[in-house]
């Protein structure tokens, strides 16, 4: 039994990895710290700080007064999945022990990596607030490079500041406007925090997810909504974003622990948050297609 708890563990760790190394949003992931519990298990407490500005001095009284305000804000976790595979002993012994792994492997890869990052974009996407460009589809390099400096100006204007922000934008115009490679390209490009291709296949601006039970949704996963658009790019400072894992259940079960059937079982679930900070909605930017 210690060597398959071992195993379990060593497996266990392997899917974390795959995960974080599939997922292109896990830059934007929270500082738990700044969470706490809420009055209700299924919510969050996270703070809001304002403070007054600055008043006139005085030479006899001095200072003004000025009060500062912490409210904390609840939101509710907006994210519950999960998912349990199912790989026979002799399937895996007669694949040479790798059947399972490579189950495993695939299901964070291929499925929860992408449901999770499709999930931030369109839940980002659809805060009241933000700002959006006028819906486009840009005709060349040229046209998105003078679009990011538009979306750069409005985020300055805004007084979002410069550090933490993350540009995320689909490969072809990625691809185009680095093609391009000019001094003016490379200074944008370089002004942002970090910049990552999201393929288009989980970039919308509204997604369903499948419950993996109803008819036509046994698969699970998820689509692009009837409402949904294409995205073309996103700029968000992270500060703005709530991207928090209450509880991430990654569990190995071996044969002999199984009542049910011959075979190892991994289950994994997701419980999570991914919400926009009220009084930063100006750190999101979104330009989609019409």
């Amino acid at each position: 039994m210690p060597n398959t708890i071992a195993l379990a563990k060593n497996y266990t760790k392997l899917l974390d990895e795959v995960y974080v190394g599939a997922s292109v949003t896990a830059d934007l992931t929270s500082d738990s710290k700044l969470m706490r519990a809420g009055a209700n298990a299924n919510e969050i407490l996270y703070p809001q700080i304002s403070v007054d500005g600055l008043g006139d001095y005085d030479r006899n009284s001095g200072y003004t007064d000025a009060s500062v305000s912490v409210v904390w804000k609840t939101a509710e976790f907006n994210y519950d999945r999960g998912a349990k595979i199912s790989v026979d002993t002799m399937d895996n012994e007669e694949s040479f022990n790798i059947a399972f792994g490579m189950a495993g492997g695939t299901l964070m890869r291929e499925k929860v990596a992408p449901e999770a990052d499709a999930f931030v974009f369109a839940t980002l996407a659809g805060t009241e607030n933000i700002s959006v460009a006028p819906p486009a589809a840009y005709a060349d390099a040229a046209e998105f490079l003078a679009a990011l400096i538009t979306a750069k100006s409005k985020m300055d204007e805004d007084s979002v500041p410069e550090e933490d922000r993350y540009l995320y934008a689909t490969p072809t115009l990625l691809n185009g406007v680095m093609a391009l490679d000019t001094t003016k390209s490379r200074e944008v490009l370089n002004s942002f925090a970090k910049v990552t291709k999201v393929p288009q296949s989980r970039f919308y601006t509204a997604i369903d997810m499948l419950d993996g039970k109803s008819a036509g949704e046994e698969a699970g996963h998820y689509k692009k909504a009837e409402t949904g658009k294409d995205i073309n790019f996103m700029i968000v400072h992270k500060p703005a974003v709530i991207k928090f894992d209450k509880h991430t259940a990654s569990d190995v079960i071996p044969p002999e622990n199984n009542p049910n059937s011959d075979s190892y079982i991994s289950k994994y679930r997701k419980y999570g948050i991914v919400s926009v900070y009220k009084n930063k909605t100006a750190g999101i930017y979104l330009s989609h297609k019409a």
